[in-house]
């Protein structure tokens, strides 16, 4: 099953499984992300900055194409509750959207 690992809070590993969002798998694995809009790829506020393992996402999704093309997407950014994952990746919480009551490195 492949594998994401979020670098900046503490090397944590989800994996996920196939059909399934990364959001739903952090979920099931009991780590708290932030997600303004309820998961339902209305914001941005689940994104994840992608530093290794990007053609590891499944096809952009009509919303992330969206916020792509309106500047809000970067190309080294994913939407947690839209994207999937076929093989192992990593990447940073970005800290516009990191959760105050949890322990993140310094991004480097």
């Amino acid at each position: 099953m492949p594998k994401l690992t979020v670098q900046n809070l503490a090397h944590k590993e989800v994996e996920v499984a196939s059909g399934q969002t990364i959001f739903q798998a952090l979920q099931q694995a009991g780590i708290d992300w932030m997600h303004a809009c309820g998961a339902k790829g209305r914001c941005t506020t689940c994104r994840l900055v992608v530093t290794e393992g990007m053609s590891q996402f499944g096809t952009l999704t009509a919303n992330e194409t969206r916020y792509r093309d309106n500047g809000r997407l970067k190309e080294n950014e994913r939407l947690m509750c839209q994207a999937t994952l076929q093989g192992d990746a990593s990447g940073r919480v970005p800290l516009q959207t990191q959760l105050p009551h949890l322990r993140y490195a310094e991004s480097s």
